[in-house]
């Protein structure tokens, strides 16, 4: 019985920063449902993995599958099958929350008024959404790229470095469960995050690069 392809897949992936390798040789697959949460000390390439996952830089060597095809060769495809949220939470002081939920939507997936408000209820920030961004807590300001996971037509493949930085401890659960949830609906996150997490899907594992250093 021929395997199904994964949603996702390295392949004998290398990367190096200011002339020092990271990590070589590095595989995994990634199927519908599954949870990867990238570990390792601090400079052993955590972010610098996410952001080839997200097509955001190029490997030294070795590649990253979509659906089995080269990200470099799918950029469009690529756009609308991951949702990407770095460990700044890139929002724009001076726009409202609605506003800075509508740009970055804009960019792929484009969200109705009504969606981006329901969004905010979801995350806990129903009656700012006309607030500008810059008068909000860390906290808050996290909550609003957050949103972005509660709207009903997001992309299957999440990818998220330092979600829950500067979340309180109900935001965390929150947060931890609608993770998990998405899983068991079918998604697949990869996530880095110092948080122990409490609340896993079953699919659930652990990529370590202290273990795969060049």
């Amino acid at each position: 019985m021929t395997r199904p392809v994964p949603l996702l897949e390295a392949v004998a992936l290398s990367c190096e920063r200011d002339w020092r390798m990271l990590f070589e040789q590095l595989a995994f697959r990634l199927d519908a449902g599954d949870m990867l949460q990238i570990s390792g000390p601090n400079g052993s390439g955590k972010t610098s993995l996410l952001r080839l996952i997200a097509g955001l830089r190029q490997p030294t060597a070795g590649d990253i599958l979509l659906q089995g095809k080269a990200l470099s060769e799918q950029r469009s495809e690529l756009a609308r099958n991951l949702l990407w949220i770095g460990h700044a939470a890139g929002i724009k002081g001076l726009l409202t929350a609605e506003e800075n939920l509508a740009w970055l939507c804009a960019l792929h997936r484009p969200a109705s008024r009504e969606a981006i408000w329901q969004a905010l209820e979801a995350v806990g920030l129903r009656g700012f959404e006309d607030v500008p961004c810059h008068t909000l807590s860390a906290g808050q300001q996290r909550r609003v790229a957050l949103a972005r996971l509660y709207l009903a037509d997001t992309p299957s493949l999440w990818v998220l470095d330092e979600p829950f930085t500067a979340l309180d401890k109900g935001g965390v659960a929150q947060l931890e469960a609608h993770l998990a949830s998405h899983c068991e609906r079918g998604g697949v996150v990869v996530l880095t995050t110092h948080h122990s997490l409490q609340h896993k899907p079953a699919t659930y594992r652990d990529l370590d690069l202290g273990q795969h250093a060049a």
